[in-house]
């Protein structure tokens, strides 16, 4: 299975965004990538009000989204808000493509490290997985990296890929937390776990706004026992690359962690 993550640093701007998604689409389907990811928060950047910016599955810049997956042939996914019924929004994954057509909503919330997510963000309750081209893939978002239950559930629904779309926060420690959470997660389920970050916004050559989470780059694909397949700097990219999945049977025969745990 080949995957492209494009980690884009998003603006404020959900129009400007689309453009980024197209030519991100368009460079990983030309280079053979059935599945395009793209991070958390990809119709607009965290650090700005989200109740203006959020709009229902059917709206215009889903529906974007969705017009430019089926022109590639390929299935996206790609970080957006949505209306919650409380007055917040939620925090929404759109996977859409040829015979794919679901959504994710952040389970975890952001309150740490200062942040409070859940003061304008609703969480998710379901656990998602879809099958794009016969594998099954899980979803998650940044800070659900750090709950490995989510994780195990969506390997026993069958997940051989786990993506994690993210905007994570800076900070001291926050890259180390990354790449360690990334690779521990990959060992829970024993499936690929390929996270797509937002770009570093000094990196991309645009001011870094404070007090918010707006990525740190350093996307990250891990194989099934834990180990780096993959990864990019902080700048932003696209990163190409073959999942072998016959690593997972192999790993889950060797290490059968999902079967052998007792809580």
């Amino acid at each position: 299975m080949r995957i492209a993550l494009v980690p884009i640093a998003a603006t404020t701007d959900p129009a400007e965004n689309l453009t980024l998604v197209a030519d991100g689409v368009a460079g990983a389907a030309a280079r053979g990538a059935r599945l395009v990811v793209f991070p958390e928060a990809t119709q607009c950047r965290f650090g700005v009000p989200l109740g203006p910016v959020a709009e229902p599955l059917d709206g215009p810049w889903a529906s974007r989204v969705r017009e430019i997956a089926a022109g590639a042939g390929v299935t996206v996914v790609a970080g957006m808000f949505t209306p919650a019924d409380d007055g917040r929004v939620r925090n929404t994954l759109l996977v859409t493509g040829p015979g794919v057509e679901e959504h994710y909503d952040k389970i975890h919330l952001f309150d740490a490290f200062g942040f409070a997510e859940s003061d304008t963000v609703a969480p998710g309750d379901r656990p998602v997985t879809v099958t794009v081209d016969g594998v099954t893939v899980g979803l998650a978002t940044c800070y659900d990296l750090r709950f490995a239950g989510l994780f195990q559930t969506l390997g026993d629904a069958g997940a051989q890929v786990v993506l994690v779309p993210a905007s994570w926060g800076a900070g001291p420690g926050k890259r180390e937390q990354w790449e360690l959470l990334v690779r521990a997660r990959a060992l829970d389920t024993t499936a690929f776990v390929a996270a797509c970050d937002q770009a570093d916004p000094e990196a991309a050559g645009r001011p870094v706004p404070g007090g918010a989470p707006t990525g740190i780059g350093a996307s990250t694909v891990a194989g099934p026992t834990g180990s780096v397949v993959a990864a990019l700097d902080a700048a932003p990219g696209t990163l190409v690359v073959d999942l072998d999945l016959d690593a997972v049977t192999a790993a889950r025969r060797a290490i059968p962690v999902l079967a052998n745990r007792r809580y």
